[in-house]
């Protein structure tokens, strides 16, 4: 019997995740990412490459029609701003869906120690560090360029490396502010390698519940401080700490220029980093003159495809 309507559409990295957005209004359960996978040797684990494949999963009830023309018209307006291909729609029973779904979320490695892997998987790399999540989340999942960028950062700054792309860095941080931690994959990550504590805010109030079961699922919790809000909220002590030596925020780049104006920069420690993701290549000009104006020095930059994430650094005091 068929129960599901699987709905979806294959897209470069830029679009993705306004697909996943649009599609995410109308799936109860979720939405799911696939990209394809690069070897650059055999042995090589694979890196994420080429086009994304944006799906979503619609109730087969009775007002499946209804719901289909709402997300066309959703999708119609999106392709106003840009063009997007059109959906593919194919039934699906239930009893198979979930484990289909399942199948094509594959562990997926991220930098020279991190490994992101599916909830119900154990690592098929023991050398490296799990950062187990739930792919049914669409808060961040490790699949889009902008998270895998921005944990490279995460990983070279904790660990100290000068690795390409970056300057130098100094001592790995104790502590770690994240806004607009949607899944607080990039948290959970700072902590696992080395961090003592973590801040995740984000506007929000879902992406806080999905940070703290994602905290839970990684042994993290007890580490993880969450809270509504943003820099302002931060910056007026809200919170336990207002400064922190690694400083992340994988956003959009509009939004990230508003936030170095109202005090961003400030949350950093003197001698911190400040990592910014979410900016497309032809952005980062523009956050690097934003950055730069709160007295922000660009120390590192790291690109996929069109995304690109930035790395800068504070005076020391």
């Amino acid at each position: 019997m068929t129960t599901w309507l699987e709905v979806s559409l294959t897209v470069n990295g830029e679009l993705a995740e306004a697909i996943a957005d649009v599609l995410a209004r109308f799936a109860p359960n979720g939405v799911t990412t696939e990209q394809g996978v690069e070897f650059l040797d055999d042995e090589d684990l694979g890196s994420p490459s080429g086009p994304v494949t944006v799906r979503a999963y619609l109730p087969a009830d009775d007002r499946i029609e209804e719901t289909r023309q709402r997300l066309e018209e959703s999708l119609h307006y999106l392709g106003m701003i840009q063009p997007i291909p059109a959906p593919t729609y194919t039934p699906i029973a239930d009893q198979n869906w979930m484990e289909a779904w399942k199948e094509r979320y594959q562990p997926i490695p991220i930098g020279g120690r991190l490994i992101i892997v599916p909830a119900w998987l154990d690592s098929p790399d023991e050398s490296r560090i799990p950062i187990r999540i739930d792919p049914g989340m669409a808060f961040g999942t490790g699949t889009h360029p902008t998270t895998q960028l921005c944990l490279e950062f995460v990983e070279k700054t904790m660990t100290g490396d000068r690795g390409p792309g970056t300057e130098t860095v100094h001592r790995p941080p104790s502590t770690v502010i994240d806004v607009g931690c949607g899944s607080a994959i990039l948290s959970v990550a700072a902590i696992k390698l080395g961090a003592s504590r973590a801040l995740g805010v984000d506007i929000d109030e879902a992406s806080i519940t999905a940070s703290r079961e994602n905290a839970e699922a990684n042994g993290v919790a007890d580490k993880l401080l969450l809270g509504l809000g943003s820099v302002d909220e931060i910056l007026a002590g809200k919170f336990e700490f207002r400064q922190a030596p690694l400083v992340l925020a994988n956003i959009l780049a509009p939004v990230l220029i508003r936030l170095l104006e109202g005090g961003l920069g400030e949350l950093v420690a003197p001698g911190g980093v400040l990592v910014l993701s979410g900016i497309l290549d032809h952005q980062a000009g523009s956050v690097i003159e934003a950055a730069q104006a709160q007295s922000l020095g660009l120390i590192g930059q790291r690109q996929i495809g069109d995304w690109v994430a930035l790395a800068f650094g504070t005076v020391l005091s």
